[in-house]
Formats: structure tokens, C-alpha cells, sequence
């Protein structure tokens, strides 16, 4: 009698989950663990075709089976059965000579252990001990990481939400100039949701209970992935907004500087088509590639750096022009402090190094890691660049909410007029105290 696939038996293949997340196969376990799963049920229907082709033996026997790792042919009581490794594992080329076997106990049942689960040597078919600890330690390092921007996120949104609450709810702060600096803030708090969002959706995806085949299959799916990919979306539609509102908050104090002479209304309807419109002239032809071409997991992957460039070409752009505006108006504010012009406002110069603390900041970093990719880097040179670029995006956020909001005295001002007042009005209160 033919042994069933019983799910007592998937714990071989939530294993080989494990291995290919922490393997050393190039980087992206998700889709490796994805081709995997692909090979392993054509390996599985193989195997099943052959055990319905091929005729039963005489006599007492151990049945042909599959026990989700490899495919077993019938076997001889007392003898140890050798097959070779499945050619589902990621590191196939490596151990394509290498043998899995079982034994056949004398009254024609395959040993097992505890009773349940099926003995097997598979020693031969598993990847190098060194590289498994040399990936563990970069899982780590990867992890640390996840903290780290984690932490940086969190607080930035705090930090933004805060300052946004503070330029809404004082009504003499209502200006231009604040009006462009909140949608800078409302871009990077979105941006560090969208990431916090994707990661909460990865983590309960990846963490779900597997106990059926079919988990896998709906694991893998694409209609698994569509929350992760709204998430990867809203996260690169963000990270191009936050660009597009620093090159406006450039072109705002440039146009401030030189003292031209505009329309607040006019332009800044303009500064709101640049800042939110202008990333979706981008983001959607990129969606549309992923789609129709790397429709996979998260769409976090570059496998053609075409589409890639999509989006990354409008970043370095803005980064560039807001570099160049920053030598500009550099120049503009030492022509200016050597004319002496006192009647040159306060306020301007104190926004000026503002933007001149955060514009290079802001694009420095990204000019010189354009060209190097997650896929394209590797070793100490990878890390140092994931390093750099998660500190910077994660914290930026609560850099800019403090340059732009809480240290800016006119706000600080405004804040201790409110708080002079609620003294007023809460006269007991304050008493109490």
C-alpha cells in the first residue's frame, strides 16, 4: 500500500524554507525560496508519475514513496536505499554527485524516528558549513540594520507628526514658506508608513503558519504579494516626493533670495504639482514594468536595471539640481553678508541655513550610491552602503522636523505665546502646580 503525503511529513520542507533564506545563493531569499518551491513540485509530480509507471515488486518490499524531501523506489528489507540529491536544491551544482538514503527495516517498513517522522541521511546534499555561517552572520548584520532604520523611522514620524500639528494648529505660522515646509514633512511621513506598513506585511506573511502544500502554493502567489506591492509602491512614490519637495523648498529660497518679485498663489499650486505630481509621471511607467515584466514577490528585486532606472534617474536629477542651487544661492548669501545689507531679513537667513544644513545632506549621499545597487555591491562595500543610506532616510525625517520647525524661533516664539495663554486660561491649574 502506497504511503500518503501526510502533513506530518512537511517538516522537511519548511527546512528547506529555512536553508534557502540563509543559504549562500545570491542575494534575494524570498525569490530563491520562490524558485525553489516552483522546482520542488515539479520534482514532486515527477516522482509521483514514475511511482504510478513503474510495476510493484513480489514478496515483502518498503513502498515507494516521496516524503517531501527526495523520491524513494521500492526498497529490500534489511538494505539502506541510495538516491541522489533532489535537483530542487538552490545549491544543486554543488552536491549533484552527492546521495540521500533511508533504510528498509526487516518487516518491510521504513525506519523512522520518534515513531513518526522518516530517518534519513541527507549529509551529502546540504551546503557548505562555513558559507551557512558566514550568511548567518550577515543575517545579523541585516537584522541590526532592521533596527536600526526601524528606530529612525519611528522617531521621525513621531517628530514630523508633532511638527505638523504645530504648523496646523498655530494660525500666525500660516504662510508660504510653512505651507511648503508641511508637505515636506507629510512626504516623509508617509514615507517611513509605507515602510513600517511593508515591513509589518512581509513579517505576517513570512511568519504564517505552513501546514498544508496548498500554504506554500497561496504563500507564493501573487495575490499573497499585492500588499507588500501597494506598500513598495506608496514607498517609492514617497521617497520621489520627498526629493521633489526639497528641490521646492530649494527653488522657493533661491526665488527668496535674489528678491524676484512673484505671485505666493500662483507658484505655489506649482510647488504642489512639482512636489506630488511630478513623482507619479515616474512611478506609474515603473509600476507598469513590474508588472508586465518582474511581476514577483515585492517587487523589491532589479533584475533588468532598465526598469530600475525609472525612478532613479528623476532622484539623481532632483539631487543634482538641488546641489547646484545650493553653490548658487551659497554664492548669493556671501555676496550679500559682504555687502553688509542690513535690511536683509532675518528670517531669510535663518531659513537659508536651514536648507543649506539639509540640501547636501539630502543629495550627497545619494549621488554617490546611485550607481551602486543592492545587486551590484557586495562584501564590506555593500554593507557600508546599506549602512549609510538607512541611517540617513530613516532619521532624515526628524532632522528635517527639527531644522525646519522646532528650531526655528519664530515657531519657538509662537509656542511660548500659546503656552503663555493657556496659563491664562487654566489660572488653578497652573497654581496646583
Amino acid at each position: 500500500m502506497r504511503e500518503m503525503l501526510g502533513a506530518g511529513s512537511l517538516w522537511s520542507l519548511v527546512q528547506l524554507a529555512w536553508m534557502c533564506l540563509f543559504s549562500s545563493v545570491p542575494h534575494g531569499g524570498a525569490k530563491v525560496l520562490e524558485k525553489t518551491f516552483e522546482e520542488w513540485l515539479r520534482y514532486r509530480d515527477e516522482c509521483l508519475r514514475r511511482m504510478a509507471s513503474e510495476p510493484y515488486p513480489s514478496g515483502l518490499f518498503c513502498n515507494r514513496t516521496f516524503d517531501m524531501y527526495a523520491c524513494w523506489p521500492d526498497g529490500s528489507p534489511g538494505t539502506a536505499v541510495n538516491v541522489s540529491c533532489p535537483f530542487y536544491l538552490p545549491w544543486f551544482e554543488k552536491v549533484k554527485h552527492g546521495l540521500v538514503s533511508r533504510r528498509c527495516g526487516t518487516d518491510g517498513q521504513w525506519v523512522t524516528v520518534n515513531g513518526s517522522q522518516p530517518w534519513r541521511d541527507y549529509s551529502q546534499c546540504e551546503d557548505e558549513l562555513e558559507v551557512t555561517a558566514e550568511e548567518e552572520g550577515a543575517r545579523r548584520l541585516m537584522v541590526s540594520f532592521k533596527v536600526l532604520y526601524t528606530v529612525g523611522y519611528s522617531l521621525s514620524l513621531l517628530t514630523l507628526i508633532s511638527a505638523l500639528l504645530v504648523l496646523t494648529v498655530c494660525r500666525n505660522l500660516r504662510c508660504t514658506r510653512n505651507y511648503i515646509h508641511a508637505n515636506l514633512f507629510a512626504s516623509f511621513g508617509l514615507r517611513a508608513t509605507s515602510v513600517m506598513v511593508k515591513d509589518a506585511l512581509l513579517e505576517r506573511r513570512w511568519g504564517a503558519e505552513l501546514v498544508q502544500v496548498a500554504d506554500w502554493e497561496a504563500l507564493l502567489s501573487h495575490e499573497a504579494a499585492l500588499g507588500c506591492r501597494a506598500a513598495q509602491v506608496l514607498m517609492q512614490y514617497c521617497i520621489l516626493a520627498n526629493h521633489y519637495w526639497f528641490l521646492v523648498e530649494a527653488v522657493y529660497l533661491y526665488k527668496l533670495l535674489i528678491g524676484a518679485v512673484f505671485s505666493e498663489k500662483n507658484y505655489y499650486r506649482l510647488y504642489l504639482y512639482l512636489g506630488w505630481g511630478t513623482p507619479v509621471v515616474f512611478v506609474v511607467p515603473w509600476m507598469a514594468a513590474k508588472y508586465l515584466k518582474e511581476n514577483a514577490e515585492c517587487w523589491a528585486l532589479n533584475e533588468n536595471m532598465a526598469y530600475w532606472w525609472i525612478i532613479r534617474i528623476p532622484i539623481l536629477l532632483a539631487s543634482l539640481i538641488n546641489l547646484l542651487i545650493f553653490m548658487r544661492i551659497l554664492k548669493v548669501i556671501l555676496a550679500k553678508l559682504r555687502a553688509n545689507q542690513k535690511g536683509y531679513a532675518d528670517y531669510k537667513l535663518r531659513l537659508a541655513k536651514a536648507t543649506l544644513t539639509l540640501i547636501p545632506l539630502f543629495g550627497i549621499h545619494e549621488v554617490v550610491f546611485i550607481f551602486a545597487t543592492d545587486e551590484q555591491t557586495t562584501g564590506v562595500l555593500r554593507y557600508v552602503k546599506v549602512f549609510f543610506t538607512l541611517f540617513l532616510n530613516s532619521f532624515q525625517g526628524f532632522l528635517v522636523a527639527v531644522l525646519y520647525c522646532f528650531a526655528n524661533k519664530e515657531v519657538k516664539s509662537e509656542m511660548k505665546k500659546k503656552w503663555q495663554l493657556w496659563k491664562l486660561d487654566h489660572p488653578v491649574l497652573c497654581c496646583a502646580q
